[in-house]
């Protein structure tokens, strides 16, 4: 957390964003998940799967004069690893160069990191503090998915600093073209088997 916060989720609830929420209403509900469990600020087994099974992720930076960015990041299942209870690491492929998240963070550190997963109608905010790690190569082969076929720019170290996972309300759930893909010739398997089974009790009963 930063200093002088109470709580994890004051990363996100300002002073500004409290007062709106007591005057329309939800400053209680809040304040009672605030000293309950409240946001988390290590990662746990079940956000560890989580971030480690996405391959289409969205990282939010600011630059100096507070104008926000958001870049798409994407790979292979894994392309996100978890390094240890409060640091995210992965390899930032070569694109198109223009290294606006970078130089955002060279001005100002603070991240958020966007998860979602349609099919099952989950979503994870994580907030933090990342840094470039340029010219380091054994960090490169320890991040880099096996097989993939990118060129590895750099390398970026996310320190979280706080994470909530939002409720599924009015998230459309859409499936990846491989899933389906899988799921569709599973099907045409177990059609192919029970029409072969069917042929074959057919042929039994006109048997003498």
């Amino acid at each position: 957390m930063d200093a002088g916060s109470r709580y994890p989720s004051d990363v996100a609830f300002t002073g500004s964003v409290k007062a709106i929420q007591a005057r329309k209403g939800s400053r209680d509900a809040y304040a009672k998940m605030e000293q309950g469990l409240g946001w988390k600020t290590a990662i746990t087994d079940d956000l560890k799967a989580f971030i480690e099974a996405q391959i289409s992720v969205f990282l939010a930076t600011a630059n100096a004069e507070g104008q926000p960015y958001i870049q798409h990041r994407g790979g292979p299942p894994g392309f996100l690893k978890v390094l240890d209870a409060r640091t995210i690491g992965f390899v930032d492929f070569r694109g198109n160069r223009q290294f606006i998240s970078s130089g955002n963070l060279a001005d100002n550190p603070k991240f958020h990191l966007f998860l979602i997963d349609y099919a099952n109608k989950q979503r994870v905010k994580i907030w933090g503090a990342a840094r470039v790690v340029d010219g380091d190569d054994e960090l490169v082969a320890k991040l880099m998915p096996q097989g993939y076929k990118a060129k590895a720019e750099q390398v970026m170290l996310l320190n979280v600093s706080a994470w909530d996972a939002n409720c599924p309300q009015h998230i459309p759930q859409r499936f990846e073209a491989a899933d389906v893909t899988r799921a569709i010739e599973e099907r045409d398997q177990k059609i192919a088997a029970l029409e072969a089974e069917l042929e074959a009790l057919r042929a039994a009963s006109l048997q003498p």
